[in-house]
């Protein structure tokens, strides 16, 4: 497996326990009959603002994920794996790392730089695999 499955993986392990650190807050904020139940209609109260960061966090990072999956496909298939695209998907999943408290603390404008980062990483390694 390429170093850049291998950060895949862990990005993919790191998106599961994120939906964990949302959905336990969530289910104790707005009830299990609220959460366990059809959500026809809005919740009768809103997330605390901490945990509506990590819900839009957890978001942010699915987003994120399907272009740092494409990243990863083009390398791989490519067999464009270089130590530039390995580095360049370790920054990306330390990125994320950094991110979830960095939107669920409101660390302003941390928290979009290190979301720039991970960003520019993954587009780094789509040029990389052109060349």
């Amino acid at each position: 497996m390429t170093p850049e499955l291998t950060v895949l993986a862990l990005a993919g392990l790191l998106q599961a326990a994120q939906y964990v650190v949302f959905a336990l807050p969530a289910n104790l904020e707005l009830g299990t009959r609220y959460t366990a139940g059809p959500r026809d209609q809005a919740p009768e109260r809103p997330l605390s603002p901490v945990t509506g960061r990590l819900q839009r966090a957890l978001n942010n990072h699915f987003e994120g994920l399907i272009l740092f999956t494409l990243a990863v496909v083009v390398v791989t298939l490519g067999n464009q794996s270089t130590p530039l695209t390995q580095t360049a998907a370790w920054t990306y999943l330390v990125a994320r790392v950094l991110y979830i408290p960095a939107y669920a603390l409101g660390w302003q404008p941390w928290r979009s730089a290190i979301w720039a980062v991970g960003f520019f990483a993954t587009v780094t390694m789509l040029v990389a695999a052109l060349f």
